[in-house]
């Protein structure tokens, strides 16, 4: 019987592809950018920083100066009579080295 975990079978560079979920738009996540050269992610909640850093690196081809990492707590909801709970979710702060930027409009470029 083999003992490796499912974790090792995943190639790490598909890890670091999935690692990324998508850029979070928001007016905090805008005052960062404008002020600290910073970019906010959510990200897979068993993302390490070491890793964050990679995939950043690795799909947008700059360099990542630090980050950081906030642990989002879902919000009980009610819908009706029911009572729900939104999923916790991780966020992710990268701060580039200066004259970095990303673009995230997704515009092309003539």
């Amino acid at each position: 019987m083999s003992t490796e975990t499912t974790k090792s079978a995943v190639k790490p560079t598909e890890r670091l592809i999935n690692l990324l979920v998508a850029p979070h738009v928001s007016e905090k996540a805008a005052r960062a950018g404008e002020k600290h050269n910073q970019y906010v992610f959510r990200v897979r909640r068993n993302a390490t920083k070491p890793e964050i850093r990679k995939a950043v690196e690795l799909m947008f081809s700059v360099e990542v100066e630090a980050v950081q990492v906030v642990n989002v707590m879902g919000k009980n909801k009610r819908f009706g009579a029911m009572l729900g709970r939104r999923s916790d979710w991780k966020k992710a702060y990268v701060s580039l080295k200066a004259g970095q930027t990303i673009d995230l409009t997704g515009a092309a470029k003539a």
